[in-house]
């Protein structure tokens, strides 16, 4: 069975126009048009074959979004690594290349004091299924939506009950962080970071902005 590489080993491989995020190793491919974009999934497709394994792929007019993820290993794995490393190389034949300064995925988490007690209903609501071992998410079968999980919270606390957990790429935090100060947010707290950082609104709406990174930071 493949094993789940760290943040920081694929951080070391090397791979540039990636970004590991919650749901996988993540690129954008600008393409500037849908013949471009679907002869480059071809292309994906055809080496996807020849390794047997296959990305997430996601077409659109101006663009091509792949996701690399190892079922087996519930992560990302030097097969996700090598994959990426020939989709940049298909890419650059085509003139293209990885690009990963936009791309981000999204989770949706519910603070509660018991996640037994809620997370069942969560579940049947959104048709999500529980990953196998996990006792506080629920996930899209078809992973096209965001997962859900619960952060314990004590009972008597006062709180916002809903957040997102937004990830990106380090390199992108600053930027991020900026751009939401500038919109009228504000820091809230930064002690967990690099892992991530507490955001609010001008309502005080907090939301968490997360990278791979642990809180002791790379290395």
């Amino acid at each position: 069975m493949a094993t789940a590489l760290t943040g920081q080993q694929i951080a070391d491989s090397g791979l540039v126009g990636w970004a590991l995020v919650s749901d996988g190793l993540r690129t954008r491919v600008v393409t500037g048009g849908f013949a471009t974009g679907l002869a480059l999934v071809d292309a994906i497709g055809a080496a996807a074959e020849q390794a047997d394994h296959h990305p997430d792929l996601d077409l659109r007019w101006g663009h091509v979004d792949v996701r690399l993820w190892s079922h087996d290993a519930d992560g990302v794995t030097s097969r996700d690594v090598e994959l990426a490393r020939t989709v940049s190389r298909l890419a650059g034949e085509a003139g293209l290349a990885p690009d990963c300064s936009g791309v981000q995925s999204l989770e949706l988490a519910l603070d509660a004091p018991d996640a037994a007690a809620v997370l069942p209903f969560w579940g049947a609501l959104l048709g999500y299924e529980r990953p196998p071992g996990a006792d506080d998410e629920v996930r899209d079968p078809a992973r096209a939506h965001p997962a859900l999980w619960v952060q314990g919270s004590d009972a008597q606390e006062s709180r916002q009950r809903w957040h997102l957990d937004v990830w990106v790429d380090p390199a992108a935090v600053a930027e991020r962080i900026d751009a939401a100060v500038a919109a009228g947010g504000r820091v809230v707290d930064a002690t967990h970071a690099p892992s991530f950082w507490v955001l609010a609104d001008a309502d005080g709406n907090r939301s968490c902005l997360c990278t791979w990174q642990d809180e002791r930071g790379p290395g």
